[in-house]
């Protein structure tokens, strides 16, 4: 049995909301409980992976992170998936809107958004450890037909959130990482275990967001297909008149609801996709700027530049030469 650490006690959302250390014995049961299942699984995930970086797992759609190190904010596209945060913390920035991860703290994505993590707090004797799970469309799809929502729960359309996780979450995410130390059950129980962590998730206060992923229909659902529109076209000049025709969308009614769901508008959306393919193929193929700027769609390499540093702190050359100076700093969740 894990012990109870001390960044797990000061962390611990039911204490945070109690405001005080004089709790009644059920609320303290509660406070253990849910500090021993945090430490049980930063224990798993630290006991799996010994260095810094994201490792895939026996579980197909599992990811265990590490970093010892604080990172500097790194932009990546975030798929659907749930991140779960068991030690250390960070922030993540989607648009306007900042989300805060600490232990027992857990993040949804429903639609791919590019968005910024940073690690914050993270030493080599108690690194920032996280669990991805991607979410399987099929099972949750079915599960969605299945499990009525919470009542009364309201949908917020931004395509993310940060919630503190319950027992019944934390205990499904524990049954399943302990069969990475049981690889013979894997097959059998592991989908079991990853269909209650959905379950949890469709019947809790995230259940309405939850039904974005698998919904062809309504707004979100339409912004859900100019979000992947975007994504597929977005070395191409962008026109809203187009996007909004794909999408079955007025101009006017495209614009607002695109930003209630990704917290910015499409031509930044697309900018950010550009600005980090960008990235992406300096950092991996040693292209140079102005050949990565064309390649993404840039017909001014001054544009590029002058809009990478806005974006990323640093001109391109500088910035490039900076991550490869220092991996480390670019290991973020």
């Amino acid at each position: 049995m894990p012990t109870v650490s001390l960044m797990s006690w000061n962390s611990c959302p039911i204490l945070q909301k109690s405001g005080e250390f004089a709790l009644p014995p059920c609320r303290v049961r509660a406070m253990v409980d849910f500090m021993k299942a945090v430490d049980e699984i930063a224990d798993i995930i630290a006991r799996h992976v010994s260095k810094d970086g994201f490792h895939a797992t026996s579980i197909e759609r599992a990811t265990l992170v590490r970093s010892s190190t604080l990172t500097m904010p790194m932009p990546s596209v975030y798929r659907p998936q749930l991140c779960l945060v068991v030690q250390g913390r960070k922030d993540v920035t989607v648009g306007d809107h900042i989300f805060k991860y600490s232990p027992g703290r857990y993040g949804i994505v429903t639609h791919d958004l590019p968005a910024i993590g940073h690690v914050v707090e993270a030493t080599p004797d108690t690194p920032y450890l996280c669990l991805y799970l991607d979410f399987d469309p099929i099972m949750l799809g079915d599960l969605a037909a299945r499990v009525p929502p919470l009542p009364g729960t309201p949908s917020h359309p931004i395509g993310k959130t940060v919630s503190d996780a319950g027992p019944g979450l934390l205990d499904a995410t524990l049954r399943l990482l302990r069969l990475l130390d049981d690889p013979a059950a894997l097959p059998v129980l592991g989908p079991l275990a990853e269909q209650e962590i959905i379950y949890r998730l469709l019947a809790g206060q995230d259940g309405v967001r939850m039904r974005h992923i698998t919904s062809s229909q309504g707004r979100v659902a339409q912004i859900g297909r100019a979000i992947a529109w975007i994504g597929q076209n977005f070395r191409e000049r962008l026109s809203i008149e187009r996007l909004a025709a794909e999408t079955g969308m007025s101009p006017s009614s495209l614009h607002e609801h695109f930003r209630a769901v990704t917290a910015m508008t499409p031509l930044q959306f697309q900018k950010q996709l550009r600005l980090q393919e960008a990235r992406s193929l300096m950092l991996l193929q040693d292209i140079d700027v102005t050949t990565a700027a064309l390649r993404v769609g840039y017909e001014s390499p001054t544009q590029f530049s002058r809009e990478y540093r806005r974006h990323f702190g640093e001109p391109p050359a500088r910035d490039i030469a900076r991550l490869r100076a220092s991996p480390a700093l670019a290991v973020v969740a």
